[in-house]
């Protein structure tokens, strides 16, 4: 992966989002992400916290404002393949391996099949899926589909992973053990996530900061610093700084809801 010296790892200024239908999803979002930084992003349904994330992905574009990843334009840093993305839907195909979902951005790449292999092997490493090399997507469990789309999404040594609700769909604690492998693997590959989540205790555990979103438009309505220490693991969900900053997001939350209402005339979207 590579970093410009000096630049910072996502750098949103003046972002706002008016849809064709009428509806203004954000308005004036401006957030700057250090490289290696884990930040949530965490807000009320239709708040924009997606479209926030889709934008800085080069999927959305803004109706104002800029974005640099890396010190490049978003579309340039996707071109150049800075980013990896991955959904809450984990995406695969049923009719390829484990192995061969893994490998397909590297097929893309032009990536030599003796070079694939090896970095398949080390992503599947990385996940703690080795051994299901050949196994297909339908024979795992929907927390190990994940971890596939999370191998995938690395596979190619991007900078910044943009992760929408990964684990929204999945049990209490099947998302609260892929909340203790995404750190351990994010520490290990060295990259920036920015993560959107619905979840307090997830955003508390997980960030190094949380950038809570008040009610549509999106705004920034607080950026709470987390200072957990590292790691983290079962304990910290029982400290009581844990409690403290989970309060804190709740009440930012809160005071979020009360922004002024949304400048739409079309419903039934959520952004």
């Amino acid at each position: 992966m590579s970093v410009d010296a000096g630049s910072k790892a996502v750098s949103i200024r003046g972002v706002s989002k008016t849809f064709r239908t009428g509806t203004t999803a954000l308005v004036d979002i401006d957030l700057e992400v250090e490289p290696g930084e884990f930040v949530s992003l965490i807000g009320p349904s239709g708040c924009g916290k997606s479209t926030v994330l889709r934008i800085v992905g080069d999927l959305v574009q803004p109706s104002a404002g800029s974005v640099l990843v890396n010190g490049k334009p978003a579309h340039r840093a996707r071109l150049d393949h800075d980013y990896g993305i991955v959904f809450q839907d984990a995406v695969l195909y049923d009719w390829r391996t484990v192995a061969k979902n893994v490998s397909l951005p590297l097929e893309m790449l032009g990536w030599s099949r003796a070079r694939r292999k090896a970095r398949v092997e080390e992503m599947l490493e990385l996940v703690e899926l080795r051994g299901f090399e050949s196994s297909r997507p339908w024979q795992l469990s929907g927390g190990m589909q994940q971890r596939v789309s999370i191998a995938r999404a690395l596979s190619f040594d991007p900078s910044l992973l943009l992760m929408d609700e990964p684990f929204g769909a999945l049990d209490e604690m099947t998302r609260e053990r892929l909340n203790l492998e995404l750190l351990q693997i994010w520490e290990k590959a060295g990259s920036t996530v920015i993560f959107v989540t619905h979840s307090i205790p997830e955003a508390v555990f997980l960030s190094t900061r949380v950038v809570v979103m008040s009610s549509r438009p999106g705004r920034i309505a607080d950026v709470i610093p987390v200072d957990l220490p590292r790691p983290r693991g079962v304990a910290t969900r029982e400290d009581t700084r844990f409690f403290e900053l989970v309060t804190a997001v709740r009440e930012a939350l809160a005071a979020g809801r009360v922004e002024a209402p949304p400048r739409s005339l079309a419903t039934g979207e959520v952004y």
